[in-house]
């Protein structure tokens, strides 16, 4: 009886222990973006494609999952057979980046806590409608008056709006683009 005592007092410690260590558990830290991160719905290289990007870390999974734009980043968190043990979600906060066709390596915001401005006459670099990203406000603000559009908080974001495939405009101009050789590719600039 003795022995089981002393057992379970040097076993409850180190049980304890486990427990406060997956409550402390860190929030991943955004990644810097580079050309070996690949989108992970359209499979190519996410700096190939102007306009925003995400990526998302789950505990289940070793590596960050790398978006061409941020509608197939938040889709990927409403998805049912997409992981649920998302730790962190980023996305490129567009009111610091150099200008849409460069987003920014790493001006990332976390997701939950960006604004955005859907329903602009602006397209993402797949040719279907974007979810844009700031951390401010004002420049919110500014992008919506420039491109139409209205501002959401992450939570606000239509699931409609996100899980709708793009518009056969859009697909067929991004399809252009895709298969156009590099010196006549369009650029969509807001």
């Amino acid at each position: 009886m003795r022995r089981r005592t002393i057992l379970f007092a040097l076993l409850v410690p180190l049980a304890l222990a486990g427990c406060n260590e997956k409550q402390a558990a860190k929030i991943p830290s955004p990644h810097r973006m580079t050309a070996e991160d690949i989108g992970h719905y359209c499979g190519m290289n996410v700096l190939e494609h102007p306009g925003p990007k995400g990526h998302v870390f789950a505990a289940s999974l070793m590596e960050p999952v790398w978006f061409s734009s941020v509608r197939d980043t938040i889709a990927f968190t409403m998805l049912p057979d997409e992981p649920k043990d998302i730790q962190a979600i980023y996305v490129s906060d567009m009111g610091k980046a150099p200008d849409w066709d460069k987003p920014g390596a790493d001006n990332w915001i976390e997701a939950r806590k960006a604004l955005y401005v859907i329903e602009s006459r602006v397209k993402s670099g797949m040719g279907g409608d974007e979810v844009v990203p700031f951390s401010d406000r004002a420049a919110a603000e500014k992008f919506a008056g420039e491109n139409g559009g209205r501002i959401v908080g992450f939570d606000e974001v239509p699931r409609d709006y996100v899980l709708t495939s793009a518009n056969a405009a859009g697909a067929g101009a991004a399809d252009e683009a895709a298969e156009a050789p590099p010196g006549e590719r369009s650029r969509r600039t807001p």
